[in-house]
C-alpha cells in the first residue's frame, strides 16, 4: 500500500512524493516527539539532550525523561531546507567552515530563537548525555551547548574498538560508569528513582523491534530487492535510533514495515521510490558514508532513474548493528547497553569497517563499493580511501567515491555528483561484460 505524503514547502513547489504506509508513520512517530518536548517542560517533566550512536533510550525512559537528538534535529531541518541559513548564522558567530555542519545547523537553530525543525519551540536541556562513541565532535558539540545553557552533563565514556573486540574489561569499565556515575546523576536531576525491572521491560520491546528491523534490512538479499538499504533505510532507522527504541510504539511500527516488506519480497516487488514503483534493477550497490540531506530527493534519484539501488549500507547502522547479532538483553541490561555503545559502526576500526562491507558484498549480491564522503564528517570520512582500495583488492568489484555534506547547502554539486556517478556506473557494466566475457 502506498500513501502519498505532501513533502515539505520550497521555493518550488515539487510533485508530491510517494511513500510506503511505514515511512509516512515513522514521519508522525518524529513528529510527534518533537510536540512532546516542546510540551515537557509545562508538564514537569525534564529533558535529556543525547546523540544517536550508543544512545541510552531505554535507560532514560526509566526516568521519564523526554529526548532530544540534536543530529536529528538537524538532519530534519536540513531536508525541510532549513539548514543553510543556520548554518550561515553559526559561522558569522565564529564557527569554522571545517567544523561539522550538524553542530552548526544546532547552534544555528538556538541563535534563531529555538523552534524546531516541525515549528515548535525546542526546550532548553535539563541534562546533556554524552555516551562517547568514536566522534570526537560530540564531546565539543555538547561543550558549546553547556556553555550556552549552562546545564549539567554526563559523560559516559565508551573505549574505542581499537582491536576489533570487545574486551570484558572495556564493559565492565562502561557498567561501573552507568552504576557509578550515569544512574546517580540522572536520578538526582529527573527526581526519579532508578527501577531495574523497568528497563528490563522496555528491553524486551527493544529486542522485538531489533528483530523485526533485521528482517527489514536483510530482505535486500532478494531480487529485486523489495527496499532501498540507504535512502529508503533512513526512514525505517528513524524510531528505533531516537527517541523510540524500547518503546511499544516503535514495537508496532517495526511490526507493520515487516509485513509491508515481506509482501513486496512475496509479488517480487522493487523499492518504492519518492516518484512510485521503482523499474528495473539493474545494479546493486553498497554505499559507506551518511547520506545529503539538503538535497536528499535530488541525490535518491540520480540512483533510481538508473535502476540503481543500495542493498546495504554502513549509514543504517550507525545506531546500532543488529545485523550482526547484537540484541539488548533484558536479563543483563546494563551489561547490554555497554555492549551497544561498544558495538556502534563509528566505534569501529577501519579493518572491522572493511570486513563488515566485504562481507554485504558478498552477502547481498552487489556490483561495487560508492563512498558518499561527507566534507565535515571526520568520524566518517578519515580513512575512506584506503577503505575504498582495500575493499576493490579484496572483492575485485569497482568502488567510486562522490563528495557531498550533511546539511549544507553549499557543498552539494548535482552536476559533479551526477557525472561521477554515472561513470562509475559505466564502470560497472563494463566489468560485468568482461567477466561474462571470461566466463
Amino acid at each position: 500500500m502506498n500513501t502519498v505524503v505532501q513533502m515539505p514547502d520550497t521555493k518550488k513547489a515539487k510533485p508530491v512524493a510517494q511513500k510506503e504506509d511505514a515511512m509516512w508513520l515513522q514521519k508522525e512517530m518524529i513528529n510527534a516527539n518533537y510536540m512532546d518536548l516542546a510540551k515537557a517542560h509545562s508538564q514537569g517533566r525534564k529533558v535529556a539532550a543525547t546523540f544517536v550512536p550508543g544512545n541510552l533510550n531505554e535507560l532514560l525512559m526509566c526516568f521519564n525523561l523526554a529526548r532530544s537528538l540534536p543530529e536529528t534535529n538537524a538532519l530534519q531541518n536540513g531536508m525541510r531546507k532549513k539548514s543553510g541559513k543556520m548554518i550561515m548564522d553559526a559561522e558569522r558567530d565564529g564557527q569554522s567552515e571545517d567544523v561539522c555542519t550538524y553542530v552548526k545547523a544546532d547552534l544555528g537553530m538556538m541563535m534563531g530563537g529555538e523552534i524546531g525543525p516541525t515549528g515548535d519551540p525546542m526546550p532548553k536541556p535539563d541534562v546533556l548525555l554524552l555516551s562517547y562513541t568514536g566522534c570526537f565532535t560530540f564531546m565539543k558539540w555538547f561543550e558549546l551547548i553547556r556553555h550556552k545553557y549552562g546545564c549539567e552533563t554526563v559523560m559516559l565514556h565508551v573505549p574505542y574498538q581499537g582491536e576489533g573486540r570487545i574486551q570484558p574489561n572495556m564493559r565492565e569499565y562502561v557498567v561501573k560508569q552507568l552504576k557509578e556515575t550515569v544512574i546517580p546523576t540522572l536520578e538526582r536531576i529527573s527526581g526519579v528513582k532508578f527501577d531495574i525491572d523497568r528497563l528490563r521491560q522496555y528491553m524486551r520491546e527493544s529486542v522485538k523491534a531489533e528483530d523485526d528491523l533485521v528482517r527489514v534490512l536483510q530482505s535486500a538479499k532478494n531480487r529485486p530487492s523489495p527496499i532501498d538499504g540507504y535512502f529508503g533505510a533512513v526512514y525505517y532507522i528513524g524510531p528505533i535510533f531516537t527517541a523510540f527504541r524500547g518503546t511499544p510504539e516503535a514495537t508496532q511500527y517495526y511490526s507493520m514495515l515487516r509485513k509491508e516488506i515481506d509482501e513486496r519480497v512475496r509479488l517480487g516487488k522493487g523499492p518504492i521510490t519518492p516518484e512510485g514503483e521503482m523499474g528495473e534493477e539493474k545494479y546493486r550497490l553498497i554505499v559507506e558514508g551518511p547520506p545529503n540531506w539538503t538535497s536528499f530527493r535530488d541525490f535518491w534519484k540520480m540512483f533510481y532513474d538508473e535502476g540503481a539501488v543500495v542493498v546495504s549500507s554502513t549509514y543504517a547502522k550507525v545506531g546500532g548493528l543488529y545485523d550482526f547479532g547484537f540484541r539488548h538483553d533484558p536479563e543483563n541490561p546494563l551489561e547490554s547497553l555497554a555492549d551497544y555503545c561498544l558495538g556502534c559502526y563509528t566505534n569501529l576500526n577501519l579493518p572491522s569497517r572493511i570486513d563488515m562491507i566485504c562481507k554485504y558484498i558478498d552477502e547481498y549480491q552487489a556490483d561495487g563499493l560508492l563512498i558518499n564522503s561527507i566534507k565535515s564528517c571526520n568520524s566518517f570520512s578519515a580513512g575512506q580511501l584506503l577503505i575504498l582500495r582495500e575493499v576493490e583488492r579484496r572483492t575485485g568489484k569497482p568502488a567510486a567515491f562522490v563528495e557531498t555534506d550533511l546539511v549544507d547547502p553549499r557543498y552539494f554539486s548535482a552536476a559533479n555528483v551526477k557525472n561521477r556517478l554515472e561513470s562509475y556506473f559505466q564502470m560497472v557494466k563494463q566489468k560485468r561484460t568482461a567477466l561474462a566475457g571470461a566466463h
